[in-house]
């Protein structure tokens, strides 16, 4: 493969905006050293005459007859022989043509005109795109970036064929988030924004910490935390985010859609109901049909529970769930207060009470054990998360089922969509419809402070500040939903024809995100930077005053001012 030395080049080619004059480019050339001409691949695999036009006249002619990466001026300087056996996978599935490897762009993006980079430049880069070096999508490419800077002379900088080398393998993925093609393309500016709202929360006072949970009580009114995750797996946390705390209801919707995913939509309906209760959380009261309203509140999570796992034993379920809880966290952080339990069970006479009402009813499914369901109601309540886990379930859920960080689908998209309708007209305690009107978002909240948000196809967010206000949510919590959708078109209603404008972080430069399924493949993306990026257009021959037998004919439109 051919070695690349004109990296100023490339990187103006790659990176022209479409406010930019071609021509801008064109006549700045010779300024710069060992510039480079792409040539084209016919179908046929026979090399194509590129041409670009600018205006109506001819600017490029490469060589013909032969078959290249790239066409080379003097001065050039021709790979080693390691590199010319180095051979990768993705070389092997590039024919030789007009597209570079998505590796040299990314190099030379980064690398700025320099001959070598230091590594942590890459990883500074890297972090602000929103990605974490700790990603298990980056694995492959961050343990083969210890192993490579281990071999070098200095331990720091790598030349284009040693970066080449870390980042094949994870290249897809890296190149995405450097052409800002994840759905919050401006990370860092979103990030700032995010640490302000954190800020205004932080110096609210007023709620009490929740104390008829001893365990609870012990917590400090000072804790403040925000994390979120996107998508794409951008990841941004603010405050004590590294802090266990107990679920308690958040608990309720992922309880839920575990169990819709398990036996269906149907099935679990047969034993709860779907609407708001309009009363307190832990009410002994059922709907018309004696079931309990819906599964986010007591009553009707116990019954919920109660659907894990039918026949097997309270061990087994408790390891299904936090398995499952684990997949949908990224395999990050999840674990259990037994404090919290024997604190919850010790204390949750009303429980028992709700328990046995559901029993006299017959809202159990057949067979049921009332006193081992609700000791595993209080287990499920003392699962442990940290703002970070808990921010990538958020995610799971605003994902369609698929987890951002690890990419396994973990959860049926009927599941997902049951919780976030349920989660957005009961989710918030007798604060619902307050939420729903102000903020416009599904959410769970729980006594233990945290308040689970999502942004459906963009993110998952987790707040936790123990104090509560009269109704049970979190005051900074609520505060910082409130201020979010203030400021960013997340309400479910903001992009309404002819509404005030809000600022759309899925946005860059006035560009609508154009969405795209499913990952993209190597060839796409390949294509989509070094031709759609560069405005590079296919024109008639008839246009050029060409003999049209063997040409294929590239025009750059000339757009914008010209600034």
């Amino acid at each position: 493969m051919l070695h690349f030395r004109a990296s100023i080049v490339l990187k103006e080619l790659i990176q022209t905006s479409p406010k930019r004059l071609f021509f801008d480019f064109i006549r700045n050339k010779n300024t710069l050293a060992n510039g480079y001409y792409f040539s084209a691949a016919h179908p046929d695999d026979k090399l194509s005459n590129l041409k670009a036009v600018f205006n109506g006249r001819s600017l490029i002619k490469p060589f013909a007859g032969r078959r290249f990466m790239c066409i080379k001026t003097e001065g050039a300087i021709e790979p080693s022989e390691a590199e010319k056996k180095d051979e990768t996978a993705a070389d092997k599935r590039r024919k030789a043509g007009i597209l570079p490897s998505l590796e040299d762009l990314l190099f030379y993006s980064i690398a700025e005109g320099q001959e070598r980079i230091p590594a942590h430049k890459f990883i500074t880069a890297l972090k602000a795109t929103g990605l974490r070096t700790g990603d298990p999508r980056l694995k492959e490419c961050m343990d083969m970036l210890k192993i490579t800077l281990k071999s070098t002379s200095d331990g720091v900088m790598l030349d284009r064929h040693l970066f080449k080398k870390c980042v094949q393998s994870n290249i897809v993925l890296l190149t995405q988030a450097f052409r800002k093609k994840f759905v919050i393309p401006d990370f860092q500016s979103f990030s700032s924004h995010i640490d302000t709202l954190y800020d205004k929360g932080r110096k609210l006072s007023g709620g009490l910490v929740a104390d008829y949970i001893p365990q609870l009580a012990k917590f400090s009114p000072d804790l403040w935390a925000v994390s979120l995750c996107t998508v794409d797996g951008q990841r941004h946390t603010v405050g004590d985010t590294k802090m266990p705390f107990c679920l308690q209801s958040c608990v309720k919707p992922l309880k839920y859609a575990i169990a819709v995913h398990d036996h269906g939509t149907e099935y679990v309906h047969q034993f709860i109901g779907k609407e708001p209760s309009g009363l307190r959380f832990n009410k002994l009261f059922l709907n018309e049909d004696d079931r309990p309203h819906n599964p986010m509140v007591n009553a009707g999570a116990i019954v919920c529970t109660s659907l894990i796992k039918q026949g097997a034993g309270n061990a087994e379920k408790f390891d299904y769930m936090m398995n499952f809880l684990k997949k949908m966290a990224g395999n990050e952080y999840v674990g259990f207060s037994n404090a919290t339990f024997q604190s919850e069970r010790e204390s949750g006479d009303r429980n028992f009470a709700i328990g046995y009402y559901l029993k006299e009813k017959k809202c159990f499914p057949d067979g049921t054990d009332m006193t081992a369901v609700l000791d595993l109601y209080f287990q499920l309540c003392s699962i442990e998360v940290t703002c970070e886990s808990a921010s990538v379930m958020a995610a799971t859920l605003a994902n369609g089922g698929f987890c951002p960080i690890t990419g396994e689908r973990v959860l049926s998209p009927e599941a997902v969509r049951n919780t976030l309708s349920l989660m957005h007209s009961c989710g918030m305690y007798d604060f619902s419809g307050q939420f729903a009107f102000h903020v416009g978002l599904p959410a769970k909240s729980g006594v233990s402070g945290g308040i689970l948000l999502v942004v459906p196809n963009v993110m998952g967010i987790m707040c936790w500040s123990p104090p509560l206000d009269k109704l049970g949510n979190s005051v900074r919590g609520i505060q910082f939903c409130t201020d979010l959708v203030s400021l960013f078109n997340f309400h479910n209603y903001d992009n309404l024809r002819h509404f005030a404008k809000k600022l759309d972080p899925r946005r860059e430069g006035g560009d609508q995100r154009q969405y795209t399924f499913g990952p993209m493949d190597y060839e796409s993306l390949q294509k989509e930077l070094a031709l759609k990026d560069t405005v590079w257009t296919k024109v008639s021959p008839t246009e050029c005053n060409e003999d049209s037998s063997t040409t294929v004919v590239y025009r750059m439109d000339s757009v914008g001012d010209g600034n």
